[in-house]
């Protein structure tokens, strides 16, 4: 080995890995993984393509591949996005998404485009549609960021209410026990009354 190569070798064991130019990493999000932003995203910019092998409907050994990454771009083709270089299969679903699927079943390929700005740190999300969510997110319930917050909002709701019906019917008690103390007080000084003229001699 030459000098020359002695010192490429040197180089490339000291210098750290020169980080991706792409605004996004896989990272650890509250429904398993996901895809965040490195880098602010502005509203409009492609972000990333959803590959994987083209599959064709009419052949009935790749018409009966089934998972859960699997992107139809008609009645015909459909993306097999399982394969693991394609990162846009980390994208998790969300109701209120900042990010959309740009498909193009023509050049058959589907873009995620941002709809939003996104700052870094934040999950890139999209919709994944009705067919996908009654298939595998209504079973389960949607996890994502505007259905936990309706969820929190509906339980506080709830709380709300239940210490409402709590309360009235603790009024409504004391009430009631008050009106029975008032009724036991007057029958015992009638009593009382009756009593002493009873006892009254002439």
């Amino acid at each position: 080995m030459g000098s020359s190569s002695l010192v490429r070798a040197f180089v490339l064991l000291i210098m750290p890995a020169t980080s991706s130019n792409k605004p996004y990493r896989v990272g650890r999000s509250k429904t398993g993984l996901g895809l965040f932003a490195t880098k602010p995203i502005k509203k409009g910019t492609r972000i990333i393509r959803y590959f994987g092998p083209i599959l064709d409907s009419k052949i009935p050994e790749q018409d009966e591949i089934e998972n859960k990454y699997l992107f139809e771009l008609n009645g015909r083709w459909t993306i097999d996005g399982s394969v693991r270089k394609n990162l846009a299969r980390y994208i998790n679903h969300s109701c209120r998404p900042n990010a959309e699927s740009d498909v193009r079943p023509r050049e058959r390929k589907v873009f995620i485009r941002a709809i939003k700005n996104i700052e870094p740190g934040e999950e890139i999300n999209y919709d994944y549609g009705t067919d996908y969510f009654k298939a595998y997110l209504k079973p389960i319930g949607c996890k994502c960021d505007s259905c936990e917050k309706k969820r929190k909002k509906l339980r506080a709701e709830a709380r709300a209410e239940a210490a409402k019906v709590k309360a009235r019917a603790e009024r409504k008690a004391k009430k009631a026990d008050a009106k029975v103390g008032s009724a036991k007080k007057k029958k015992l000084n009638g009593k009382h009354f009756a009593g002493k003229v009873g006892r009254a001699r002439a």
